[in-house]
C-alpha cells in the first residue's frame, strides 16, 4: 500500500530527515511515532507531496510518487487528517464534506454524505453550522470525515487526538477501530501509547529524521528502556 525507502527532506537549507523507512500493508494499521521534532509530520508532508523529496523512494500501490503534486497523491487514493485539522471555517459541515467527494477508486462501498454523518452523528447535528463555529472535537471529526470523503485506500492521521477532551478521544479511536474492520489502511501519528498500541499492527518509531525502531505493540508496551529513550515516556 505504501512504501518509504530512505526519505531525506529539508527545509531551506536546513536537512530535516535523514533515512526514514516506513511501509503500511492493506488493511493494516500503522503509527509513526517519536518525540517532538523529530520528523513526523515532516514525512507525511513529503509523502502527501506538500514538501519536495531531498532522496529516498515513496511508493504507493507499488507506483514512484515522490516528489509530485499534492493532488496527484489524493487522486492515487491517499486521504490526510492534518495536523490542526485545518477545515475550512467558512463553509458548513455539510459544503466541507462535498468538497472532497469523489470515488476515483471505485471502492465498492463507497464513504457519502449519509454514511460519515452516521459514523458521527455530532456532525449531523451541526451540519448546517459553519466549520468556524465547531468544537475541537467536532472539527476533528469532520476532518476524518472530509479524509474518508474522497473514499481513500489509505488514510493518514497527524496528531489524531492531540488537544481533544477524553470522551472525544474515545470516540475517534473508537472510529479507527470501526475504519480499521472495514479494512482501510491507516498510518496514525499520535503520542497515546496505550491507545496506539491497542489497534495498530506495527509501530515505527523515528529520532532525529531516522527511523531507528520497528515492532508489534506487544514488543512496544514491554521496551520500557525503548519507550524512556525515544517517546519521553
Amino acid at each position: 500500500m505504501l512504501e518509504v525507502r530512505g526519505l531525506q527532506a529539508s527545509y531551506g537549507v536546513s536537512q530535516a530527515l535523514f533515512g526514514v523507512d516506513l511501509e503500511v500493508d492493506t488493511g493494516e494499521v500503522v503509527t509513526l511515532m517519536g518525540r517532538n521534532g523529530m520528523g513526523k509530520t515532516t514525512t507525511v508532508n513529503c509523502i502527501m507531496g506538500l514538501l519536495p523529496v531531498k532522496a529516498g523512494s515513496i511508493r504507493i500501490h507499488g507506483q514512484e510518487m515522490g516528489g509530485l503534486p499534492s493532488f496527484r497523491i489524493a487522486q492515487a487514493g491517499v486521504g490526510l487528517v492534518p495536523e490542526g485539522r485545518q477545515i475550512f471555517p467558512n463553509l458548513t459541515v455539510l459544503e466541507n464534506l462535498r468538497v472532497t467527494a469523489a470515488n476515483r477508486q471505485c471502492v465498492e462501498k463507497p464513504w457519502e454524505l449519509d454514511r460519515v454523518l452516521q459514523m458521527f452523528p455530532a456532525l449531523f447535528e451541526r451540519r448546517h453550522s459553519l466549520g468556524s463555529l465547531l468544537s475541537g472535537g467536532e472539527q476533528q471529526m469532520l476532518a476524518i470525515g472530509r479524509a474518508l470523503m474522497i473514499n481513500p485506500t489509505l488514510l493518514i492521521l497527524d496528531e489524531a487526538t492531540e488537544g481533544l477532551a477524553p470522551l472525544v478521544r474515545r470516540e475517534i479511536w473508537s472510529c479507527l477501530v470501526k475504519l480499521k474492520q472495514s479494512g482501510l489502511s491507516i498510518l496514525v501519528i499520535d503520542k497515546n501509547v496505550s491507545d496506539l498500541a491497542r489497534i495498530a499492527d506495527r509501530h515505527f518509531i523515528i529520532e532525529k529524521g531516522r527511523t531507528v525502531w520497528v515492532g508489534d505493540s506487544s514488543e512496544l508496551l514491554s521496551g520500557e528502556d525503548l519507550k524512556r529513550r525515544y517517546l519521553g515516556v
